[in-house]
């Protein structure tokens, strides 16, 4: 830690430091964005994880999560305040991080920070008409200066960027989506291909794509927010319902940064419970990501496949959990209840038909040359790409990028057992779906190395009736269905956390939509969503 301390020193003398679970770098605004470069450029932090918007009452400001994949996957936090909170700005760093642009959007939308040479400073999830910014302290939420508006927004091709001109004021510049001549079509919300409500704006040469807006926000519940005024065990379910072919895991990874927080031991048997449950997720998240995009596609025999042995998976949940879909099985200390008595038989019989029903899968779907032709050479993600705007998990492994949070950063019982990271270098929407199929082999093989080895003992620990964290703040990371899932939580001691954040990879993935759909046919956009797998609540947080 000191060495690293003395290269940031280096780089920028006038860093100040506080420890936590990652060590924090304090960087003056003005300073933000060469500073941000040398240590990208020169420290290779390459990866931007996470940024958080806060407002601390008396300022407003973000803190940055970096990530050096070439030092062993180091973390740290930058905490950059803006000086002046009623006109807040700090310098974008789109340049530098490309998955900082809907990011910044994000944090423009919810507390009203300018983000200096943005390229396209709108709202994300909110009408650009809405008044206020929901995440502030001091946001009024009287309902009548924010009445149901039954009318389409106006003129939602704006936008706008800013700049300091030489008396460091902020200048703002008018700018459109789209030229006036572009042939607009308009995709969504409500289109069952696009997994969701989630609303594209295609420009259209003939059919060949030009650029792709991303409208997000139709079911946008404000669930960290509403978080504020729960406490932590009240704040558990909504990650059960954000990316719900992830409930196990994102809930997982709520309940380890809350345990980060109070120092709690999880017992033995309850990390291995939690590891099988999380693999559980996987294996059923990939078979509906299966059929879905077969779906999309057409084959809807191929659909009905995947679903057969998903069901199993269901089953399992079911019996253990009381439900198939939203499970609320993981609470702080351990899970809520003991696995039901049939849960090693019904695992074992997973297990032993997978490998024969992937090769159906594969005979019917993978291998034909329909389904060859819409994905192979579509989509083009590169592996530098990837890294540039985060994305993680098997969008990400697709195009060659070793970034598997169970091997980066283990947690449970991953250290103890064997398993493959899936990397493919096609970098198109085949080798995404080719690695969501061969995970589904590897989570069978972590469950076949804990079912016939999980430990007596306590399911859970004791933990306080009223739970407060520490004043502090912490991160906690999984590797979700879809990528890295990150849960920011800052606290100032009361039962209520006093800002919680949830970073999801779908949130990145749609942001590659417009990169890797561009140049390619109007028909493609649908394939290359469904190998991109994002779920739209995941996104609309």
């Amino acid at each position: 830690m000191s060495d690293l301390k003395d290269k940031i020193l280096k780089i920028y003398p006038a860093a100040t430091f506080e420890e936590g679970d990652t060590l924090q770098v304090n960087v003056v605004e003005k300073d933000w964005l060469g500073v941000a470069a040398k240590l990208k450029n020169d420290l290779g932090f390459d990866v931007l994880t996470a940024l958080v918007g806060m407002d601390w009452k008396e300022s407003v400001g973000v803190m940055y999560y970096l990530t050096a994949t070439g030092r062993d996957w180091e973390v740290i936090t930058v905490k950059v305040v803006a000086e002046d909170r009623d006109n807040a700005y700090i310098h974008s760093v789109t340049s530098l991080w490309k998955v900082a642009n809907f990011q910044e959007r994000e944090v423009y939308d919810m507390f009203g920070i300018k983000f200096i040479g943005h390229p396209d400073m709108r709202r994300f999830f909110l009408r650009n008409d809405w008044v206020g910014h929901p995440l502030r302290k001091d946001y009024d939420t009287n309902p009548e200066l924010n009445p149901i508006r039954l009318e389409d927004e106006q003129n939602e091709d704006d936008t706008r960027s800013y700049s300091l001109d030489d008396k460091g004021n902020v200048v703002e510049t008018p700018g459109k989506v789209f030229e006036e001549n572009e042939y607009v079509v308009n995709i969504g919300p409500q289109h069952p291909s696009t997994h969701g409500v989630m609303r594209f704006r295609a420009s259209l040469d003939g059919e060949v794509v030009k650029k792709v807006d991303v409208v997000s926000g139709y079911i946008h519940r404000g669930i960290e927010k509403l978080s504020e005024g729960l406490t932590y065990p009240q704040i558990l379910h909504f990650t059960d319902r954000m990316d719900y072919m992830s409930a196990h895991q994102n809930r997982h990874c709520l309940c380890m940064c809350i345990e980060k927080a109070l120092g709690i031991e999880v017992p033995r048997r309850a990390q291995v419970i939690r590891t099988m449950m999380d693999e559980l997720m996987r294996i059923s998240s990939h078979l509906l990501s299966f059929g879905c995009t077969a779906m999309d596609l057409g084959a809807t025999t191929a659909f009905f496949y995947g679903f057969r042995e998903r069901e199993m998976v269901l089953d399992i949940f079911e019996k253990t959990c009381g439900a198939r879909m939203s499970m609320n099985y993981n609470v702080i200390g351990g899970v809520i209840a003991d696995l039901h008595a049939d849960f090693q038989k019904d695992v074992k019989e997973l297990i032993r038909i997978m490998p024969e029903r992937l090769k159906e899968y594969h005979t019917v779907f993978s291998g034909n040359i329909i389904a060859k032709n819409r994905l192979v050479g579509v989509g083009h993600l590169s592996k530098e790409d990837a890294i540039n705007y985060d994305i993680t998990g098997p969008s990400g492994r697709g195009s060659n990028w070793s970034c598997d949070c169970r091997k980066k950063h283990p947690y449970a019982v991953y250290n103890e057992v064997q398993f493959d990271e899936v990397l493919m270098d096609g970098c198109d929407s085949y080798s995404r779906y080719m690695v969501r199929m061969k995970e589904i082999e590897q989570s069978c093989r972590i469950l076949e190395q804990l079912v016939d080895n999980i430990p007596e003992g306590d399911i859970r620990a004791q933990v306080p009736k009223i739970i407060k964290l520490p004043a502090g703040h912490w991160y906690q990371q999984v590797e979700a269905s879809r990528g890295t899932f990150g849960v920011y939580i800052e606290s100032t001691g009361e039962k209520n956390p006093f800002r919680v954040h949830f970073q999801s990879p779908c949130f990145n993935l749609v942001g590659v939509m417009d990169l890797t759909c561009s140049g390619y046919m109007i028909a493609d956009l649908i394939t290359i969503g469904a190998a991109l797998d994002f779920v739209i609540p995941d996104i609309d947080r």
